[in-house]
This record gives C-alpha cells, structure tokens and sequence, in this order.
C-alpha cells in the first residue's frame, strides 16, 4: 500500500475510520532527520498490508500538529482503535519501528 496524506479534512476517513493500525509519520521537507526517515516509512507501507501509513507535513497541516502535541520531528504516531498508543521520536530504523508496531 502507499503512503498516504493526511490533512485535516481527510483525517477521519483516513484515520479514524480505519479498523487496521494507523502508523503517522509527522515530517517537514526543511528536516533532514525527516528525510532520512522518509524510505523506511515507505518501506513500511509496501511491506505491511495490516498497517495503514500517513504522513503529516506539520507546515500545512499545523492544526494536526497541534492536536498530536508534537514538538518535534520526525516523530511517528502509532493509533490503535482510533486511540494512540505509542510516539517514536526522531530517526529510527526500521527495525526499531517495526517493534512498536508488533
């Protein structure tokens, strides 16, 4: 599956709607650490049918930004049952995102 977009006016059919683990990459294009990031949550999503990826870009979507409290990026959002369940903050392999994904 590809990764999708997520703003403000899609994200209860995206997200909230969805009935499969929702994994949200908040990012920035100025952020290196985001970039980095970018082809393991890609790897993510064509690898895992069972998990749904987003991305947010904090620049446009600020009010997503603000409802999630991140203060820093790249942090990824992990949402169970419309609920969040885990924040991976800043760069990490796909390893150890995988893990909070289990």
């Amino acid at each position: 599956m590809s990764v999708k977009v997520i703003t403000a006016k899609n994200f209860e059919s995206e997200v909230l709607a969805e009935t499969k683990t929702v994994l949200i990459d908040f990012w920035a294009t100025w952020c290196g650490p985001c970039q980095m990031l970018a082809p393991i949550v890609e790897e993510i999503a064509q690898e895992r049918a069972d998990i749904k990826v987003g991305k947010v870009n904090v620049d446009e979507e600020p009010e997503l930004a603000s409802a999630f409290s991140i203060v820093s990026i790249p942090t990824l959002a992990v949402i169970k049952n419309k609920q969040v369940v885990d924040f991976i903050v800043g760069y990490r392999t796909k390893e150890e995102i995988l893990s909070h994904l289990a």
